[in-house]
């Protein structure tokens, strides 16, 4: 069954959102529109707890096979909270939502673990993360990636440096020119606008951190930047306080991104 978690009581940016009733089959996300859903998922551990005999056999399996009960407990509310929402927009129980994977984005494979999808209904595209207490998902009626991290203050000097050398030489070079006190907000902003690139493309990390360049996020990125992939749109999405978060949209017009507290109930 559903379950209700206490909703945030503001919708200003940077808050979890404001709280919204949970979809229905005639609010699907129409052309060039990205639902993204935010879950607090700790005032929610127990109603998931009390849900999740919702989630298939693999999810179950999965969720048993964590040691540490907080990240079993983060990995049952987000896959509870994803399985609420989707059953809302398919108007199914949401028991009786089927998953697949989509063929790997990588050139040289032809395996099925790619982008996590709906089974028999292309028409409803999702991509879900999560991050110390915050889960998101992102759905659409076209291809879509998502990412949400949380900043770390251990995240800093020569760590940082060390995560900046990862990433694209054109995103490096443009994290380096900014003050020291901007760069780890700069390398945070592009490090979700990569994996959910990359979660969109269907290849996730493996695809290639250097490869790719994402650029950095609104605001920080330098005015002569390159434009992003070819056929995708990259937005930044306004995430609770120490977090940040990115959509990537097969595309080429820029998407209108609404954010709304997940109700669980």
């Amino acid at each position: 069954m559903p379950f209700t978690s206490p909703a945030e009581p503001t919708g200003k940016p940077g808050s979890w959102g404001p709280a919204r009733a949970l979809p229905r089959p005639e609010d699907r996300p129409g052309p060039g529109e990205v639902a993204v859903w935010l879950l607090r998922i700790p005032p929610a551990v127990a109603a998931a707890e009390a849900a999740a005999g919702m989630l298939d056999g693999r999810e179950r399996d999965r969720a048993a096979r964590f040691r540490h009960t907080t990240l079993r407990e983060r990995y049952v509310a987000s896959h509870v909270g994803l399985r609420t929402l989707l059953g809302g927009y398919l108007g199914a129980d949401p028991a009786a939502v089927e998953f697949t994977r989509d063929l790997c984005g990588m050139p040289d494979c032809d395996k099925p673990h790619g982008r996590p999808a709906l089974a028999g209904d292309p028409t409803l595209c999702f991509s879900l993360s999560h991050a110390g207490d915050a889960a998101l998902c992102a759905v659409a009626g076209v291809t879509v990636g998502a990412d949400i991290e949380e900043r770390e203050p251990r995240r800093a000097g020569t760590r940082l440096t060390g995560l900046v050398g990862q990433l694209h030489p054109g995103e490096r070079a443009a994290i380096e020119a900014l003050p020291e006190e901007l760069r780890e907000e700069a390398f945070l902003g592009c490090w979700v606008r990569k994996e959910a690139y990359l979660k969109g493309i269907g290849t996730g990390l493996p695809g290639g951190l250097r490869t790719h360049h994402v650029g950095l996020a609104e605001g920080l990125a330098p005015a002569d930047a390159p434009a992003g992939p070819d056929g995708w749109m990259l937005a930044d999405v306004d995430a609770p306080p120490g977090y940040h978060a990115a959509v990537a949209v097969r595309g080429r017009a820029a998407p209108v991104v609404t954010v709304g507290a997940l109700p669980l109930g």
